[in-house]
């Protein structure tokens, strides 16, 4: 592009980012590059390429190569970051920021909503190498989060919304606590893609399993972890060369194979997950949709604030008459609807909640059971067709 891309729209901006141009001769989209041994002409060329660890430089295969440098800054567009490291899975990039700014002795601050492995992580490798962890209440406000600093906190760690309960948080307020704190702030934004810029609001780090809307056809698993200054790209890139991360040339070429439709993906599955929410809100079997875009959502103004859009992955409350089996005949009653982790795809998906919900710092008691829908590309009609003949099994 000859122009500012900068200016132009996001769509434009997926269509071209981290490929060679328009008036270039050969394919658009480019090969894919596999390999472990770099050759050097000779030793000093050699020599020179030690000093470009942190750099786009063909060192050896786990530094990454050019199929990796694409995707790395087709991200950074999307966080509106400097740099990106892509890595093997979402785990894997929630890992390692947490293992490059936390060492034995640290404290780490981490949403009670948060993802359920990322839990797992603080609770038992985190915690077994001497690194304490404190779950906080995501709606807390910045005074009740300045209260639970100690001299030994290094990271606070955010996810809005939360993975199952959906809170919105208010991150430049927490981001503000922390960096006053000496805390770095990291993000999971991964239900925000695109619709929250990050490094604006005060994040440090951004997180993203790249599995979700990037891939867009659920058969690839991939993370990224996006920083916007030097200091902590190498911070964060040293932590996954010692820790040997890195992601299956297929895969990044297939995520960015899928990255070049998920503009035009993320609009229809917002409007279509919205139309499903509404419909659902409706529902006399419905206590609550748990949908930061509704109106009803108890943190709705903080998403109009600091969000754009949303993304089709929201949770859904039954009235307290029904029982956890009941929704479970639900689930196992829908056509349309896989049951499955992960969302983001082209595919709808619902899953039980109820019974895997784990919090220790008070809330998320929402009265009925529950259950996580993921709205696809399909029609929101035969989807909310499908649900109407599923909720029907409820009472059994």
């Amino acid at each position: 592009m000859t122009e500012d891309p900068k200016k132009h729209g996001f769509a434009t901006r997926l269509s071209h980012a981290g490929r060679a141009g328009t008036h270039v001769h050969g394919f658009v989209n480019p090969p894919v590059h596999r390999g472990s041994t770099v050759l050097f002409p000779n030793v000093a060329a050699r020599r020179e390429g030690a000093k470009h660890r942190f750099d786009q430089y063909m060192t050896y295969g786990t530094q990454g190569g050019p199929t990796h440098y694409a995707l790395e800054d087709v991200i950074a567009e999307i966080e509106g970051g400097s740099r990106a490291l892509i890595v093997g899975t979402g785990l894997a990039a929630v890992a390692v920021p947490l293992l490059a700014y936390l060492k034995a002795g640290d404290h780490c601050l981490m949403p009670d909503s948060c993802y359920g492995p990322a839990r797992n992580l603080c609770d038992g490798l985190l915690q077994g190498w001497g690194i304490e962890t404190t779950y906080y209440d995501p709606v807390i406000d910045a005074a009740g989060l300045a209260a639970l600093f100690r001299p030994n906190t290094k990271v606070l760690y955010t996810e809005s919304p939360g993975s199952h309960t959906f809170e919105v948080q208010d991150v430049p307020a927490l981001a503000e606590v922390a960096h006053a704190k000496g805390a770095r702030v990291l993000m999971d934004n991964t239900w925000g893609i695109h619709h929250f810029k990050p490094f604006a609001k005060g994040v440090d780090v951004s997180i993203q399993a790249l599995t979700k809307y990037v891939g867009g056809h659920s058969d690839v698993l991939l993370g990224s972890v996006t920083v916007n200054s030097e200091a902590e790209w190498r911070t964060v890139r040293g932590t996954a060369s010692l820790l040997g991360q890195y992601a299956s040339p297929d895969d990044v070429w297939l995520a960015l194979r899928g990255v070049r439709t998920m503009a035009v993906r993320l609009q229809r599955q917002q409007a279509s997950g919205l139309e499903v929410a509404r419909w659902l809100e409706a529902r006399p079997e419905v206590q609550q949709v748990l949908h930061p875009a509704l109106p009803s959502h108890p943190q709705h103004a903080l998403w109009r604030r600091d969000f754009t859009g949303a993304c089709s992955l929201f949770g859904v409350v039954f009235q307290p008459r029904y029982t956890v089996e009941g929704v479970s005949r639900f689930i196992d009653a829908l056509q349309l609807f896989g049951i499955g982790a992960s969302w983001g795809g082209f595919e709808s998906l619902a899953i039980l909640t109820s019974g895997h919900v784990t919090r220790t710092a008070g809330g998320a008691g929402f009265g009925g059971p529950m259950a996580r829908i993921h709205v696809g590309l399909e029609e929101p009609a035969d989807l909310i067709a499908d649900l109407e003949q599923g909720l029907t099994k409820l009472e059994g």
